[in-house]
């Protein structure tokens, strides 16, 4: 029996506009214009061919996606509409609202600083970059569970990894 697919569930044109909302929202967490992007990529994303991706009225390959998803400096699957069949898709979904964040993580820091410590302080905050979807890549609001997780971590008591963080200028105040 053949598997069916997501596309083959909403239509190719339904599956073509989830990807270019996808596409829109990662632009603008990364807080481009369609001009921005033209521009920032030497012209190899025409303004007009991207809104016309992102309004869903052309599909993009699959090369010119993973390009893109290159500029905008995410994996390639973030692009892509989530799948609703996917099980606990919605539950992975990290809701904002309601959820007061522990404290704020300067990003564009952590890439002058070389040390082991700081590349897995870097992948875990890239892993919740990727759960919650949030690629605006200056600055990540963590909570108190994140920042308790970084605690154990770097075997450390979550003040003392705030005053870490504090001491290496990570933190926004």
């Amino acid at each position: 029996m053949d598997e069916i697919t997501i596309v083959d569930a909403i239509g190719p044109r339904q599956y073509a506009a989830d990807v270019g909302e996808r596409l829109r929202a990662i632009r603008k967490q990364k807080g481009l214009s369609l001009q921005d992007v033209e521009a920032n990529s030497a012209q190899e994303f025409k303004a007009s061919v991207l809104g016309a991706y992102e309004r869903g009225e052309r599909a993009i390959s699959v090369p010119r996606l993973h390009r893109l998803a290159i500029f905008y400096s995410v994996p390639v699957d973030q692009l892509l509409p989530r799948d609703p069949r996917a099980v606990g898709a919605s539950a992975n979904q990290d809701s904002v609202d309601g959820i007061e964040p522990a404290l704020t993580i300067d990003l564009t820091r952590l890439e002058g600083i070389d040390s082991p410590e700081m590349r897995m302080i870097e992948r875990y905050l890239g892993m919740i970059q990727v759960q919650r979807q949030d690629f605006n890549g200056r600055v990540l609001s963590i909570r108190r569970d994140d920042l308790r997780a970084l605690a154990c971590l770097l075997d450390t008591e979550i003040e003392e990894t705030t005053r870490r963080l504090d001491v290496l200028g990570l933190r926004v105040s």
